[in-house]
């Protein structure tokens, strides 16, 4: 086990210098230019030279690059172009509404998929199945604005409900910081529902058609005891697997839905950023972002030791 995570640690290392020098020159081969946008629609050429002087862009690129390493090596993820601030500060600043939404948004995801799921395989066939199965196609492709927008019109501008939009930090109480992530949450989770709810229904139905499970059947097993205890226990590697791989998507769906219900979280940030070419944000949030999604599936994969006495590394 130990010598297994030292390789998959090096790997991450191998994974993470590929993802920074991927990030590194997609930002510095897109058009536009920071120093232009910095020095505003009357600036002169040089003005703009100064500025681009100023932060080392006229550097080359390895240049650029191997100063950037060095810092972030050394704990400095640089300065925002625009605000002039540590990125850092301006990562950590927004990292609560941002972590509020995931946590949230996963802890629901998985709740209900993987019921849905159960439930689906348990009633294969019957009335529950195929509403089921309806539910988890149209929440695997609508898309989550288009969800998000149909929720706020309803449960914030026709019913007052719920806030249209915004955030209110956990520190001024639980029940405004909840009630303001309701909406979003929602709105995030229809389509990880879906997609945990067709897995799961997938890897009970092939672990319910076996051999075992109808002896237990024949030996009068209750259906708890078929379900949870032999069942889901033996369906799980996949589903976990799916769980994992939510994550990755979730980073992408946690940006769009920032944006559409005013959640001032780091996928805002980000967008900002974009907008601005902010580098050092960019860069920073992008390798930052990496790394948790690495270490989240090397988690995956030590977890499966656990489900499934099996599987040895």
């Amino acid at each position: 086990m130990a010598v297994y995570i030292l390789r998959r640690m090096v790997s991450t290392i191998a994974v993470m210098a590929m993802v920074g020098i991927f990030v590194f020159l997609l930002l510095r081969l897109a058009p536009g230019d920071p120093a232009d946008m910095i020095a505003g629609r009357n600036a002169t050429p040089e003005m703009i030279a100064g500025i681009r002087e100023k932060l080392g862009l006229n550097d080359p690129m390895p240049v650029q690059f191997m100063h950037w390493v060095r810092d972030m090596l050394g704990g400095d993820f640089g300065t925002s172009i625009f605000a002039g601030r540590p990125v850092l500060d301006l990562i950590s600043q927004r990292l609560e509404p941002t972590l509020s939404l995931s946590i949230l948004t996963m802890m629901l995801s998985v709740t209900v998929g993987v019921s849905f799921g159960i439930l689906a395989a348990w009633r294969s066939g019957g009335l529950v199945d195929r509403l089921l199965t309806a539910f988890s196609a149209l929440g695997y492709s609508v898309p989550v604005f288009v969800i998000g927008y149909f929720l706020i019109y309803f449960f914030a501008i026709k019913t007052h409900w719920l806030p249209v939009q915004g955030y209110e930090p956990i520190d001024g109480g639980l029940g405004p910081w909840f009630v303001h992530l309701i909406l979003p949450t929602v709105a995030l989770s229809l389509g990880y529902i879906a997609f945990i709810a067709r897995v799961t229904r997938a890897s009970m139905l092939e672990v319910l058609s076996e051999d075992y499970m109808r002896t237990a059947a024949a030996k009068g097993a209750s259906s708890h005891a078929m379900l949870f205890h032999h069942a889901l226990k033996n369906a799980g590697a996949p589903i976990l697997t799916v769980i994992g791989i939510s994550f990755a998507y979730l980073i992408g769906g946690v940006v769009l839905t920032e944006t559409v219900f005013n959640i001032p979280g780091i996928g805002r940030l980000v967008v900002d950023a974009i907008n601005n070419r902010d580098y050092p944000i960019i860069q920073s949030v992008l390798i930052l972002t990496s790394g948790v999604y690495v270490l989240i599936n090397l988690t995956v994969d030590l977890a499966y030791t656990l489900i499934d006495p099996r599987i040895r590394y």
